[in-house]
Protein backbone atom coordinates (compact mmCIF):
# COMPACT_ATOMS: atom_id res chain seq x y z
CA UNK A 1 0.00 0.00 0.00
CA UNK A 2 1.34 3.44 -0.92
CA UNK A 3 1.95 6.15 1.69
CA UNK A 4 -0.92 8.16 0.20
CA UNK A 5 -3.30 5.22 0.49
CA UNK A 6 -2.21 4.61 4.09
CA UNK A 7 -2.80 8.27 4.92
CA UNK A 8 -6.31 8.11 3.49
CA UNK A 9 -7.07 4.89 5.40
CA UNK A 10 -6.37 6.64 8.72
CA UNK A 11 -9.42 8.89 8.43
CA UNK A 12 -7.26 11.92 9.31
CA UNK A 13 -8.85 15.05 7.85
CA UNK A 14 -6.02 17.56 7.72
CA UNK A 15 -2.24 17.79 7.84
CA UNK A 16 -0.09 20.09 9.98
CA UNK A 17 3.27 21.20 8.58
CA UNK A 18 6.16 22.83 10.42
CA UNK A 19 8.17 25.32 8.31
CA UNK A 20 11.34 24.65 10.32
CA UNK A 21 11.20 21.01 9.20
CA UNK A 22 10.01 21.10 5.62
CA UNK A 23 9.13 23.20 2.60
CA UNK A 24 5.44 23.76 3.26
CA UNK A 25 4.71 23.91 -0.47
CA UNK A 26 4.77 20.09 -0.25
CA UNK A 27 1.15 20.51 0.87
CA UNK A 28 0.11 20.35 -2.78
CA UNK A 29 1.39 16.74 -2.94
CA UNK A 30 -0.43 15.51 0.17
CA UNK A 31 -3.88 13.86 0.14
CA UNK A 32 -5.56 16.36 2.46
CA UNK A 33 -7.91 19.20 1.60
CA UNK A 34 -7.03 21.13 4.77
CA UNK A 35 -3.51 22.22 5.69
CA UNK A 36 -2.41 23.85 8.96
CA UNK A 37 0.95 25.63 8.91
CA UNK A 38 2.40 25.93 12.40
CA UNK A 39 4.07 29.09 13.71
CA UNK A 40 7.70 28.57 14.71
CA UNK A 41 8.93 32.14 14.96
CA UNK A 42 8.91 35.12 12.60
CA UNK A 43 12.11 34.01 10.90
CA UNK A 44 10.41 30.81 9.76
CA UNK A 45 7.17 32.32 8.51
CA UNK A 46 6.77 31.16 4.88
CA UNK A 47 6.71 33.80 2.15
CA UNK A 48 3.30 35.23 1.30
CA UNK A 49 3.42 33.92 -2.28
CA UNK A 50 4.08 30.38 -1.03
CA UNK A 51 1.13 30.62 1.34
CA UNK A 52 -1.05 32.09 -1.41
CA UNK A 53 -0.24 29.13 -3.68
CA UNK A 54 -1.25 26.69 -0.93
CA UNK A 55 -4.42 28.65 -0.19
CA UNK A 56 -5.35 28.50 -3.88
CA UNK A 57 -5.21 24.70 -3.83
CA UNK A 58 -6.14 23.81 -0.25
CA UNK A 59 -8.11 25.06 2.73
CA UNK A 60 -5.15 26.72 4.46
CA UNK A 61 -5.04 27.71 8.11
CA UNK A 62 -2.12 29.46 9.77
CA UNK A 63 -1.28 29.21 13.45
CA UNK A 64 -0.98 32.82 14.60
CA UNK A 65 0.06 33.79 18.16
CA UNK A 66 -2.02 36.78 19.22
CA UNK A 67 0.65 38.10 21.60
CA UNK A 68 3.50 38.09 19.06
CA UNK A 69 4.57 41.33 17.41
CA UNK A 70 3.20 41.33 13.89
CA UNK A 71 0.13 39.30 14.88
CA UNK A 72 -1.20 41.36 17.79
CA UNK A 73 -4.74 42.54 16.96
CA UNK A 74 -4.40 45.24 19.63
CA UNK A 75 -0.95 46.36 18.52
CA UNK A 76 1.48 45.55 15.73
CA UNK A 77 -0.41 43.35 13.24
CA UNK A 78 1.80 43.99 10.21
CA UNK A 79 2.62 40.31 9.60
CA UNK A 80 -0.99 39.27 9.93
CA UNK A 81 -1.95 41.92 7.37
CA UNK A 82 0.54 40.44 4.90
CA UNK A 83 -1.03 36.97 4.95
CA UNK A 84 -3.19 35.86 2.02
CA UNK A 85 -6.80 36.88 2.45
CA UNK A 86 -7.87 33.29 1.69
CA UNK A 87 -5.88 31.86 4.62
CA UNK A 88 -7.83 30.97 7.72
CA UNK A 89 -6.48 31.21 11.25
CA UNK A 90 -5.71 29.01 14.21
CA UNK A 91 -5.44 31.61 16.96
CA UNK A 92 -3.16 30.68 19.86
CA UNK A 93 -1.71 32.39 22.91
CA UNK A 94 1.74 31.52 21.62
CA UNK A 95 4.45 29.18 22.90
CA UNK A 96 6.90 30.93 25.19
CA UNK A 97 9.81 29.68 23.09
CA UNK A 98 8.68 31.98 20.27
CA UNK A 99 7.88 35.05 22.39
CA UNK A 100 10.08 37.66 24.05
CA UNK A 101 9.53 38.92 27.60
CA UNK A 102 7.29 41.80 26.55
CA UNK A 103 5.13 39.50 24.41
CA UNK A 104 4.73 36.97 27.21
CA UNK A 105 3.41 39.71 29.51
CA UNK A 106 0.58 40.70 27.16
CA UNK A 107 -2.98 39.84 28.17
CA UNK A 108 -4.37 36.94 26.16
CA UNK A 109 -8.14 37.21 26.53
CA UNK A 110 -8.73 40.64 24.94
CA UNK A 111 -6.41 39.77 22.06
CA UNK A 112 -8.18 36.50 21.35
CA UNK A 113 -11.49 38.32 21.47
CA UNK A 114 -10.33 40.95 18.99
CA UNK A 115 -8.80 38.35 16.68
CA UNK A 116 -11.96 36.23 16.66
CA UNK A 117 -14.00 39.33 15.90
CA UNK A 118 -11.78 39.93 12.86
CA UNK A 119 -11.77 36.23 11.88
CA UNK A 120 -15.05 34.68 13.07
CA UNK A 121 -14.30 31.38 11.31
CA UNK A 122 -11.01 30.93 13.19
CA UNK A 123 -10.15 27.98 15.37
CA UNK A 124 -8.81 28.86 18.82
CA UNK A 125 -6.03 26.81 20.38
CA UNK A 126 -7.00 25.69 23.86
CA UNK A 127 -3.59 24.66 25.27
CA UNK A 128 -3.26 26.32 28.67
CA UNK A 129 -6.24 28.64 28.10
CA UNK A 130 -9.16 26.24 27.83
CA UNK A 131 -11.80 28.41 29.51
CA UNK A 132 -10.76 31.56 27.65
CA UNK A 133 -10.75 29.70 24.34
CA UNK A 134 -14.22 28.30 24.95
CA UNK A 135 -15.52 31.74 25.95
CA UNK A 136 -14.66 33.15 22.51
CA UNK A 137 -17.39 31.00 20.95
CA UNK A 138 -15.03 30.07 18.11
CA UNK A 139 -14.12 26.58 16.98
CA UNK A 140 -11.84 24.81 19.43
CA UNK A 141 -8.38 23.46 18.52
CA UNK A 142 -7.36 20.79 21.02
CA UNK A 143 -4.15 18.82 21.52
CA UNK A 144 -4.60 15.06 21.90
CA UNK A 145 -4.04 13.96 25.50
CA UNK A 146 -4.95 11.12 27.82
CA UNK A 147 -8.17 12.91 28.82
CA UNK A 148 -9.33 13.88 25.31
CA UNK A 149 -12.08 11.27 24.94
CA UNK A 150 -13.57 12.16 28.32
CA UNK A 151 -13.22 15.91 27.73
CA UNK A 152 -14.85 15.80 24.30
CA UNK A 153 -17.73 13.65 25.51
CA UNK A 154 -18.33 16.03 28.43
CA UNK A 155 -18.20 19.07 26.14
CA UNK A 156 -20.79 17.60 23.79
CA UNK A 157 -22.96 16.37 26.65
CA UNK A 158 -22.96 19.92 28.06
CA UNK A 159 -24.47 21.13 24.79
CA UNK A 160 -21.48 22.55 22.93
CA UNK A 161 -22.28 22.33 19.22
CA UNK A 162 -19.33 24.24 17.78
CA UNK A 163 -16.40 22.99 15.75
CA UNK A 164 -13.80 20.89 17.56
CA UNK A 165 -10.53 20.15 15.77
CA UNK A 166 -7.99 17.82 17.31
CA UNK A 167 -4.23 17.99 16.70
CA UNK A 168 -1.96 14.96 17.13
CA UNK A 169 1.47 13.78 15.97
CA UNK A 170 1.19 10.73 13.72
CA UNK A 171 3.56 7.79 13.21
CA UNK A 172 2.32 5.24 10.67
CA UNK A 173 4.48 2.38 11.87
CA UNK A 174 4.00 -0.48 14.31
CA UNK A 175 7.70 -0.81 15.19
CA UNK A 176 8.07 0.36 18.78
CA UNK A 177 11.60 1.72 18.34
CA UNK A 178 10.46 3.77 15.34
CA UNK A 179 7.49 5.12 17.29
CA UNK A 180 9.61 6.14 20.27
CA UNK A 181 12.27 7.69 18.03
CA UNK A 182 9.59 9.85 16.42
CA UNK A 183 7.39 10.91 19.36
CA UNK A 184 9.06 9.68 22.55
CA UNK A 185 10.68 13.03 23.33
CA UNK A 186 7.45 14.92 22.52
CA UNK A 187 5.52 12.64 24.85
CA UNK A 188 8.14 12.87 27.60
CA UNK A 189 7.55 16.64 27.80
CA UNK A 190 3.92 16.15 28.88
CA UNK A 191 3.61 16.77 32.62
CA UNK A 192 2.24 13.41 33.77
CA UNK A 193 4.77 11.53 31.66
CA UNK A 194 7.69 13.67 32.79
CA UNK A 195 6.80 12.99 36.41
CA UNK A 196 6.51 9.23 35.82
CA UNK A 197 9.82 8.83 34.01
CA UNK A 198 13.01 7.91 35.90
CA UNK A 199 15.56 10.72 36.12
CA UNK A 200 17.82 11.09 33.09
CA UNK A 201 16.04 8.30 31.22
CA UNK A 202 16.36 7.98 27.46
CA UNK A 203 13.15 9.02 25.71
CA UNK A 204 13.69 7.51 22.25
CA UNK A 205 13.88 3.98 20.90
CA UNK A 206 16.86 3.26 23.12
CA UNK A 207 14.74 3.57 26.28
CA UNK A 208 14.65 0.46 28.45
CA UNK A 209 13.00 -0.83 31.61
CA UNK A 210 10.59 1.46 33.45
CA UNK A 211 11.21 4.36 31.03
CA UNK A 212 10.26 2.28 28.01
CA UNK A 213 7.16 0.96 29.76
CA UNK A 214 6.00 4.51 30.61
CA UNK A 215 6.74 5.89 27.16
CA UNK A 216 5.17 3.01 25.26
CA UNK A 217 1.91 3.53 27.10
CA UNK A 218 2.02 7.34 26.96
CA UNK A 219 2.73 7.75 23.24
CA UNK A 220 -0.69 6.21 22.62
CA UNK A 221 -2.27 8.89 24.81
CA UNK A 222 -0.59 11.84 23.11
CA UNK A 223 -0.04 10.66 19.52
CA UNK A 224 -1.64 8.52 16.82
CA UNK A 225 0.67 5.58 16.25
CA UNK A 226 0.60 2.19 14.60
CA UNK A 227 -0.35 0.90 11.18
CA UNK A 228 -3.00 2.72 9.16
CA UNK A 229 -5.81 0.48 10.40
CA UNK A 230 -4.87 1.00 14.05
CA UNK A 231 -4.67 4.76 13.60
CA UNK A 232 -7.96 4.70 11.69
CA UNK A 233 -9.68 2.91 14.54
CA UNK A 234 -8.36 5.48 17.03
CA UNK A 235 -9.45 8.39 14.82
CA UNK A 236 -12.93 6.87 14.62
CA UNK A 237 -13.06 6.69 18.44
CA UNK A 238 -12.09 10.35 18.73
CA UNK A 239 -14.76 11.39 16.25
CA UNK A 240 -17.31 9.31 18.13
CA UNK A 241 -16.32 11.19 21.29
CA UNK A 242 -16.96 14.54 19.61
CA UNK A 243 -14.06 15.60 17.37
CA UNK A 244 -15.11 17.02 14.00
CA UNK A 245 -11.67 17.30 12.40
CA UNK A 246 -8.48 15.40 13.18
CA UNK A 247 -5.31 17.24 12.20
CA UNK A 248 -2.28 14.97 11.88
CA UNK A 249 1.30 16.19 12.19
CA UNK A 250 3.56 13.68 10.37
CA UNK A 251 6.23 13.24 13.05
CA UNK A 252 8.65 11.61 10.62
CA UNK A 253 8.13 14.17 7.88
CA UNK A 254 5.50 14.71 5.19
CA UNK A 255 6.91 11.93 2.97
CA UNK A 256 5.10 9.53 5.33
CA UNK A 257 1.84 10.87 3.83
CA UNK A 258 2.75 10.77 0.12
Amino acid sequence: MSATARARETGIDAVALKPMECDVSVAADLPFDTVVVDYEGREHLPESDVLADIAAARDLRLTTPVRAAGFDPLGDDSLAASLPAEAGRVLVAGHGAYLDDDERDKRIAPRLGAAVEAHPDAWVGTAGIERVALATGAGQFELLSRSTDRDLSALRAAGYEGQVSLYAPVVLDDDEDAILDAVGDYTARRGPVRRALPDDAATDGSATGRAREVLSAAVRDYALVGDAETVGDRVAELKEAGADTVVGYPARGPDAFR
